[in-house]
């Protein structure tokens, strides 16, 4: 509870935001939602229209995202770009060739886009010409998606979240942090859907064979969220907005998919929360695409 119990009390006044955000959108425009990949082998999350998509993250390759896309009715050329959430390889994989060679943009921070050439992975560098500069908490607007970035507190050479509005919806990704800080707080009570960490189970991370240094850079506060750090927050500021909670980036060696969902399910429930009753849960695959999801 010490990651998060300082902060708790912030959250009401922005319980109300997201109507306010959302007045005058376009509620009957589809959403479509697609993880393709969520851990620490690779991440890459799909959000679009009938019409346009963009991409959060790129850290499979270029082969498996096209694959996955299309098995879905989705087609790489629509995807207008791709948001970058850090700087770490398993966010960043596919971003060089999808910037260089499909000339799909690449936004981030300057921080994090100088940050990505620099990284062990990236066999191709990007350009200027395939960059986009963006700035915390400045909104963009990109065709249907209005876009804003958030700082979140991790060890990436800048490390932000997204929180996007599209067909009158508001969409949350906060995919690795250390702990929920007042301004991850905000956009989280922003969203009708969130995606957020959920990255280990406290006592499989102790017992485990991880050595100390590693321990306790997942448990420090510019880490990774254990699944209860996460379950008690979304219990103590549920709001009745939020429709959808899938947990992102759990541990292969640190968590289960079970143990994960279990956590928060209880959690939730010990404050009179039901799942599949006053929110959907769902936990995302780590290395296939999870459920395709569209809303209406």
């Amino acid at each position: 509870m010490a990651k998060i119990e300082k902060i708790l009390y912030i959250c009401a006044p922005f319980r109300n935001l997201e109507r306010e955000l959302s007045n005058n959108r376009n509620y009957n425009m589809k959403i479509k939602f697609l993880s393709l990949a969520s851990g620490s082998s690779g991440n890459c999350y799909y959000l679009g229209t009938d019409t346009y998509g963009i991409l959060i993250d790129a850290g499979i390759g270029v082969r498996t995202i096209k694959k996955h896309l299309k098995e879905y009715g989705l087609a790489l050329e629509r995807v207008l770009a791709v948001f970058v959430t850090h700087d770490h390889a398993d966010h960043i994989k596919a971003v060089g060739t999808l910037g260089e060679k499909y000339g799909i943009p690449i936004y981030s921070t300057p921080e994090i886009l100088t940050g990505i050439n620099k990284n062990y992975c990236m066999t191709e560098k990007l350009s200027s010409a395939s960059t986009r500069h963006i700035y915390k908490e400045e909104p963009i607007e990109l065709k249907d998606f209005k876009v804003t970035a958030f700082e979140v507190p991790h060890d990436g050479t800048d490390n932000v979240g997204y929180c996007i509005e599209a067909g009158g919806r508001v969409f949350s990704f906060l995919t690795d942090l250390g702990c929920i800080t007042p301004t991850a707080a905000k956009y989280i009570n922003m969203a009708n859907h969130l995606v957020i960490e959920a990255n280990y189970d406290e006592e499989m991370l102790k017992m485990g064979p991880y050595p100390k240094h590693l321990k306790e850079r997942i448990t420090g506060e510019n880490g990774h969220m254990c699944n209860r750090d996460t379950a008690e927050f979304l219990a103590e500021n549920m709001h009745e907005e939020l429709k959808h909670i899938w947990l992102c980036h759990l541990s292969k060696d640190n968590n289960h998919p079970e143990l994960a969902y279990k956590t928060v399910e209880y959690i939730l429930r010990s404050k009179g929360i039901l799942v599949g009753k006053d929110v959907h849960l769902a936990t995302l695959k780590r290395s296939t695409p999870s459920e395709f999801w569209e809303f209406e």
